[in-house]
């Protein structure tokens, strides 16, 4: 694993797997917490990795993550807030001029084919596409292009952000399925993503 807060060179997209919320309804350290014997951020990473040309973990300098394959690079955010935007802001400078696919870094069940789609380019020329699923944006699960660097550099920290990133321009894209989208917060969500990746696991 290689630490980087200088961006990397390079074509194609780049997979941002974002691991700096404090996980306090967990019990802290989200990324380290285990599901079915896997850190949490590393079922993400595992879903991101076939779909773009390079993987970067975003997190705080204090974030305790677990061990990263080498190909994974670290991309440690200067910045102390924790609006949830400031992640993606940093993915679009180190990305040095590529598309970013935005992941969240506690989303477990995100697949493959999901983030395939997602990752397309926008056919709107917007600032990138979203995804949307029960009409609940999900702009932590999103391709950026890099004019979005741009249009979110002086974004106001107090709005939210699903309401920033509507306000720049970007693709909706409508999914129908919400299980991929889920969010593990608490200890109650550790068990409910385990279950539906044990399923999964017997079924592969």
């Amino acid at each position: 694993m290689s630490a980087e807060t200088a961006p990397v060179n390079g074509p194609g997209t780049v997979g941002a797997v974002l691991a700096g919320g404090a996980g306090r309804r967990i019990g802290g350290d989200k990324a380290t917490v285990a599901i079915e014997g896997r850190p949490l951020v590393q079922w993400v990473i595992d879903a991101v990795t076939p779909v773009t040309e390079s993987v970067a973990l975003i997190a705080k300098p204090d974030t305790l993550l677990p061990h990263l394959d080498a190909g994974v690079s670290l991309w440690l955010e200067p910045d102390a807030g924790f609006h949830p935007l400031l992640g993606v802001l940093h993915a679009l400078r180190c990305a040095d001029g590529r598309p970013v696919l935005v992941v969240a870094g506690d989303m477990p069940l995100l697949t493959t084919d999901v983030l395939a789609h997602l990752a397309q380019p926008s056919a709107t020329g917007s600032h990138g596409r979203v995804a949307n699923v029960g009409d609940r944006l999900q702009p932590l699960c999103a391709r950026y292009e890099p004019s979005a660097l741009e249009a979110l550099a002086e974004f106001d920290r107090e709005a939210r952000a699903t309401d920033t990133v509507l306000a720049i321009g970007v693709e909706v894209v409508d999914f129908d399925d919400p299980l991929p989208f889920f969010n593990v917060n608490d200890p109650s969500d550790l068990l409910t993503a385990g279950a539906e990746l044990k399923k999964r696991l017997a079924a592969d």
